[in-house]
């Protein structure tokens, strides 16, 4: 029989450890809370083992607990790896975890409803529930082996966001390798990567292409914030996401914040009389947001991705180009047309490398106003003569 009791349990004031027998003691703690520890030999290294806090756990109790741990002990168990083993995650639960973590650097709701489709459909019914430590190589290739080769592109995705959730796992201790890392190379075939293009009109039917979209019953508010990317050469969610206060029209420039451009920089852009144009119509469509394209359905709320997507679609456009594809069409001019590539990269915001992007410190900005007015001129026909609509 140990040497504690109810009655001392109950009564005892002082903080420390008191001793049972048996290796099972009693922490009081200086607020006066009680728990069971118990002081174990596991693998010639001591252990304390924690067996819950009195009054929850009576002294009847703590003392079968200790019980049979050293039985687990004696028989070369080991009680210490199969708790830690119990309060280990489910691969669900991690996912979640990294889809938090990664969700506040992306900086559009894409990669997020991506990310959710693909693995709500592939890979949580395999092995959501099953506990991070029991997952191993052969779990991961049962998800990715039928589409290696069939979908590669899908399938490269899935096993980046697998090793991301185990990575996650890895840091807070719950497993020691990454059963999705470079182990599982062996196993998948090389697959070529396939650079897949934009659909992009040839630059001399833009114009037209607009016109056509004038033409169509899309809304005013899709409408211009079309014409706008066309004319600005800016990807959708920059132009979606423009804010009246980010514009000066005195001095036509449009100042894009580092927080909603790709490359986390700044970007401004010089404005054509015709992007200017389609400012002065985007007033009828304040709402009090402050938003230049606020959506016609949801007040306070910017156009969601899929509206221009929409525009392009009713007007029978889509199968010829993707809303992104008119900065491919805006490239293309510029090459054939002569315009420098350092002015072009420059307007279309992106990071020049090496040597090169060392010495490229100026944004070229004034050179870049004479570019995007001619490219303002071009697409509203000012430059190009009669233009001819597109349908179908």
């Amino acid at each position: 029989m140990g040497k504690l009791t109810v009655r001392f349990i109950e009564g005892v004031k002082a903080p420390g450890r008191y001793g049972d027998g048996d290796t099972l003691f009693l922490h009081v703690s200086k607020g006066g809370g009680r728990s069971w520890v118990q002081r174990v030999m596991i693998d010639g290294k001591r252990c304390d083992l924690g067996l819950g806090g009195y009054p929850v756990v009576s002294l009847a109790k703590a003392r079968r607990r200790a019980f049979e741990n050293r039985v687990k002990i004696e028989d070369g168990g080991d009680p210490l790896t199969e708790k830690r083993r119990a309060k280990v995650p489910t691969f669900r639960d991690a996912e979640r975890a990294t889809f938090n973590a990664h969700r506040a650097r992306w900086r559009n709701g894409v990669t997020a409803q991506h990310w959710r489709r693909t693995m709500d459909k592939h890979v949580l019914p395999a092995i959501g529930s099953m506990r991070l430590d029991a997952i191993g190589p052969q779990d991961v290739l049962r998800i990715l082996t039928p589409m290696w080769t069939e979908s590669p592109e899908i399938a490269r995705k899935l096993r980046q966001r697998i090793r991301h959730v185990l990575r996650w796992a890895q840091a807070h201790g719950h497993i020691q390798t990454n059963v999705a890392g470079e182990g599982l190379d062996g196993a998948l075939p090389t697959m070529p990567r396939v650079k897949e293009h934009f659909r992009a009109l040839p630059y001399a039917d833009v114009a037209a292409a607009l016109e056509t979209v004038e033409d169509s019953r899309a809304g005013l508010s899709a409408k211009l914030a079309l014409r706008f990317v066309v004319l600005t050469a800016v990807r959708s969610g920059e132009a979606r996401g423009a804010t009246w206060s980010e514009i000066d029209l005195e001095a036509r420039t449009w100042t894009i914040p580092a927080a909603r451009m790709k490359a986390a920089s700044e970007h401004r852009v010089p404005l054509s009389e015709a992007a200017l144009a389609v400012l002065e119509q985007a007033r009828r469509l304040d709402d009090g947001s402050g938003l230049v394209f606020p959506s016609p359905r949801k007040r306070g709320r910017e156009l969601s991705n899929m509206t221009m997507t929409k525009v392009l679609r009713d007007a029978g456009l889509a199968e010829r180009t993707v809303v992104h594809g008119f900065r491919s069409s805006f490239r293309d001019w510029c090459a054939e047309t002569g315009k420098p590539r350092e002015i072009a990269e420059a307007a279309l915001a992106h990071t020049v490398g090496g040597v090169e992007g060392a010495y490229f410190r100026s944004d070229l900005f004034e050179r870049r106003r004479r570019l995007m007015d001619a490219w303002g001129d071009f697409v509203t026909g000012g430059a190009g003569g009669k233009v001819v609509r597109l349908h179908g």
